[in-house]
Parts: structure tokens; C-alpha cells; sequence
């Protein structure tokens, strides 16, 4: 479970203070879908950032599962990323040279798995976004929905409790972005995921139980 409270953070642009999250406090249970919608420069994918503690808060807090983030040292906030939270992002960030298989092995290597159970892991997890004929295909040889699956078992492959996506069909056409939607929610409920996800797109967010907006640095549930 996810409590935020108070959760502030400002940038300092030039000579302008940047509010990105004000004063925000949210509590997201075990197992939910979300979507986070808003204006560009809202504050969405900050959001998403503390949430994967990719970021640290002005002032405030965020925890999960009773561990601040905020406070956590670097050396722990890592193990906590490489062993709880997977991320997909909206342009794949997948490696050019390296095949799927080789890609997916890589959100393993911090964990120190051996390269047998990591070769084995990222086989099943290619399998189950229904890319495993594909696993010695570079991304250059992969369709954009291709790869945002390869991007998606790399995210699943360290079974986290918690998955966040920013923006994950945003590069993808209407057709490839509603198999994408299917796929994530089929791994929410076949795998008890906490799925938190950023979109501009309406239709993506209408499919998610409950739905959040941000903008100007202020969170409302539109589901409350």
C-alpha cells in the first residue's frame, strides 16, 4: 500500500520556482488499477517518479508498505526498485543491440540471479506478454507493440508487487494500444498487481476502476 501525505515538490527554473506537487496526499491499497490523467506539465510523471523513487519529495512523504521512500538511503532505495517495482515507459527504452531475451535479463542482473535462472526467467516472462518465438529478435526487428511487450516482460520478469507505467501506448496506434491496455489489465488480475498508470488518452483511463487527475500540482479522485 501507497500513503502520501503532503507530498510537495519544487524546481527551480532560472530565476522561477516550478510547484510540481503541492501539498498532495493519496492512499493507493494493495492491488488496485489507477490512472493519473492531467495537463502536460501537471505533474503526472513526477508523480509516477516519487512513486518508484526515482525522485525525492520537497517536503511530505511517500511509503510503501510502512517504508518511507523518501527516507530511504540510495543503497536501499535501489534494492527496493530492483525487487518490488517494475516500470514501463512510453518509449520502450529497450537496448538496440541486445535481443528480447537479453533485454529482459537485464532488470535481473542487480539482483544477482545466476545467468541460468535469469535466461529461464525472462523466457516464461516473454511468454506471458506472447512473445516467446521472438525472444533472439533485436527491437529493430520488433513492431512498436512488440516492443512495448518486450518492455513490459522486462518490467514483470522481477515479479514486482508494484507496476508503473508512464505513458505506455502513447507511441502506439488505436488498435496496438487497445492489445496493450488488454494485456496490462489481463497481468493486473492474473497477478494481483498494484498497476499505476499515466495516459492522455481518455479512453485508456475510462478501463481503470478508479482514475486520478492532477494538474497544477493538485490531485483529485475522479472516482471518490
Amino acid at each position: 500500500m501507497y500513503q502520501i501525505d503532503t507530498l510537495t515538490k519544487t524546481y527551480q527554473q532560472g530565476k522561477r520556482v516550478v510547484h510540481a506537487l503541492q501539498d498532495v496526499s493519496l492512499r493507493i491499497d494493495d492491488g488496485e488499477l489507477v490512472s493519473i490523467q492531467g495537463p502536460t506539465g501537471g505533474g503526472k510523471s513526477t508523480l509516477l517518479q516519487m512513486l518508484g523513487g526515482l525522485d525525492r519529495p520537497t517536503s511530505g512523504s511517500i511509503s510503501l508498505d510502512g517504508t518511507d521512500l523518501a527516507g530511504m538511503n540510495d543503497t536501499d532505495l535501489t534494492r527496493v526498485r530492483a525487487e518490488t517495482i517494475g516500470f514501463v515507459f512510453q518509449n520502450f527504452n529497450l537496448i538496440p543491440t541486445l535481443t528480447a531475451q537479453e533485454n529482459v535479463e537485464t532488470a535481473l542482473v542487480p539482483s544477482g540471479v545466476s545467468k541460468e535462472e535469469r535466461a529461464a526467467r525472462a523466457v516464461a516472462a516473454l511468454e506471458s506478454v506472447s512473445l516467446g518465438d521472438r525472444a533472439d529478435h533485436l527491437p529493430g526487428e520488433l513492431s512498436g507493440g512488440q516492443q512495448q511487450r518486450v518492455a513490459i516482460a522486462r518490467a514483470l520478469v522481477k515479479n514486482p508487487k508494484v507496476l508503473l507505467a508512464d505513458e505506455p501506448t502513447g507511441n502506439l496506434d488505436e488498435e496496438t494500444r487497445d492489445e496493450i491496455v488488454d494485456l496490462l489489465e489481463g497481468l493486473w488480475k492474473e497477478q494481483g498487481l498494484t498497476l499505476i498508470l499515466v495516459t492522455h488518452d481518455s479512453v485508456v483511463a475510462r478501463r481503470t476502476p478508479r482514475r486520478l487527475r492532477i494538474a497544477k500540482g493538485q490531485v483529485k479522485d475522479l472516482t471518490a
